[in-house]
């Protein structure tokens, strides 16, 4: 019975986001209701994690059918680390929206889809098998090309086309792949595909279909070379659009990544992983190159994922305990830091009138709060001690350091310091000096709460480190021993 426990998170917002079709013209009705389904769902998830570090991974054979035959959700400690950080993101959004969601983006199916996109991200942490995962990204596609456009102007028609070109090939790929790889091996399931690739010690047709995986994943997950997508699109929607998207669309790539190169594809690591430490070196350089760049206040944040992606996967690439932990960590770290960055983003833009840094300037003295909460998410998203972002580059660094990867890791360093160069920049620019141009807008209250809220949790993230590692440690240690994994699913 408890294993139904596992379709909640995937069923709660579908359920709901497909009820509120029929109230786009109530926007009270639609917004209360909306706050207590996230709130329905954040204590499930809360319930959910609590569940399976206490008593061990749930899975649910859908329809009876026994795995690896039939459809398979598993939620193991990893598992559920994402789905409760999906729906943190998911409920401060839900406080952001009270004061930023217009009357027409109701009408427009904001909500519906909102949710649509919350139960694609989770089924895509919950499934154990690759073609549902290619099903949950579809779904979570559908609802980011609607939420991309809503607002119609030129410039979200224009990134729209350009998005939604780009991620039809990928899926085209991803399929093919899932294809490719079912020829060989008889199964999608990943359990028995980790069961079966380690018993050929992944043969030379295996290691190439685990690369064409890895493009995919590379694609959602906005790393060198098949970025150029995802900074400009990031920033065409509305604000509250920008960190849903910066804070868990490329996180399922990286989550992708994470399941399927500890569990299937880990036996060829002197080719797959080296070629990632080398990938994610060079995806650091081109973010924060990037984010130098512009003076384009959202911009900078868009461009700032890909270096946060680069950390997550050179610890993939490093496959340790140690750096494993490390993505993880830094995995929910971003995800918070980024969500409110592109929040504190979004209310200066409104603020000021513009996005342009050059034309902003004095604001300290009509936004301080804001002023001073988007200093300490930089010091934060910049990895400065003792916040989160510190905790995460530590265990990637020190695992990278230990497995000889030094000019991986002295990027990192450098790199960590042009991110902060690169957001304090923001607040100089924005915040300090003789005000330019009076306030165009006052400041949401909803929206500073939101921010608040998620850079509190990134503090105690923090300072509270020693409480929270055990669990990812724990989460670590089960990727780094995939039968693990394989014998609770196979039920071996």
């Amino acid at each position: 019975m408890m294993s139904n426990l596992v379709f909640l998170p995937i069923f709660i917002p579908l359920f709901f986001g497909a009820l509120l079709v029929f109230f786009n013209k109530k926007q009270k009705a639609t917004v209360n209701l909306s706050f207590l389904v996230v709130l329905l769902s954040f204590g499930v998830s809360l319930y959910l994690s609590y569940h399976v570090f206490s008593n061990g991974p749930l899975t649910l054979e859908t329809g009876g059918w026994k795995a690896p035959y039939g459809i398979i959700l598993v939620a193991d400690k990893l598992s559920v680390i994402m789905i409760l950080a999906v729906n943190v993101i998911a409920l401060t959004a839900a406080i952001f929206a009270l004061s930023s969601v217009t009357e027409k983006m109701v009408e427009h199916y904001f909500y519906p889809l909102f949710f649509l996109l919350i139960a694609g991200v989770s089924g895509a942490f919950l499934t154990g098998d690759l073609f549902n995962l290619f099903v949950f990204f579809e779904v979570l596609l559908m609802a980011s090309y609607g939420l991309i456009i809503i607002g119609g102007s030129k410039h979200q028609f224009r990134e729209s086309v350009k998005y939604i070109l780009l991620n039809l090939f990928s899926s085209i790929l991803f399929v093919t792949t899932v294809a490719f790889l079912y020829s060989v091996t008889g199964t999608v399931n990943m359990a028995q595909l980790g069961e079966r690739v380690g018993q050929v010690e992944q043969q030379g047709i295996l290691t190439g279909i685990g690369i064409l995986l890895f493009i995919v994943f590379a694609t959602k997950g906005a790393l060198f070379p098949l970025y150029f997508w995802l900074p400009k699109s990031y920033i065409v929607p509305s604000p509250i659009v920008s960190a849903l998207f910066g804070a868990l669309l490329t996180k399922v790539g990286v989550y992708s990544m994470l399941r399927v190169f500890t569990l299937i594809f880990s036996h060829k690591l002197e080719l797959t992983h080296t070629f990632f430490i080398w990938i994610a070196t060079i995806t650091m350089i081109i973010g924060v190159i990037g984010a130098l760049s512009t003076s384009n206040v959202k911009l900078i944040i868009a461009y700032n994922i890909m270096p946060a992606i680069g950390f997550m996967l050179l610890g993939i690439g490093t496959f340790s305990a140690e750096s494993l932990a490390g993505t993880i960590y830094y995995l929910v770290h971003d995800m918070a830091i980024k969500a409110a960055l592109f929040f504190l983003a979004g209310l200066l833009v409104w603020h000021a009138g513009t996005s342009n840094l050059k034309k902003m300037g004095g604001y300290i003295k009509t936004a301080p709060l804001m002023g001073w909460m988007f200093f300490v998410a930089s010091l934060i998203l910049a990895g400065i001690p003792p916040f989160s972002g510190f905790i995460g580059k530590y265990l990637l660094l020190r695992g990278a350091m230990d497995e000889g990867h030094y000019i991986a890791a002295g990027v990192g360093l450098l790199s960590s310091l042009l991110i902060l160069f690169s957001v304090i920049r923001i607040f100089i620019g924005a915040f300090w000096g003789e005000l330019k141009e009076e306030p165009k807008q006052p400041l949401r209250t909803s929206g500073l709460a939101a921010s608040a809220v998620l850079i509190a949790i990134s503090i105690l993230l923090g300072v509270g480190a020693e409480w929270f590692y055990p669990y990812v440690q724990a989460a670590a240690d089960s990727l780094i021993d995939p039968q693990i994994y394989i014998d609770y699913v196979l039920k071996e």
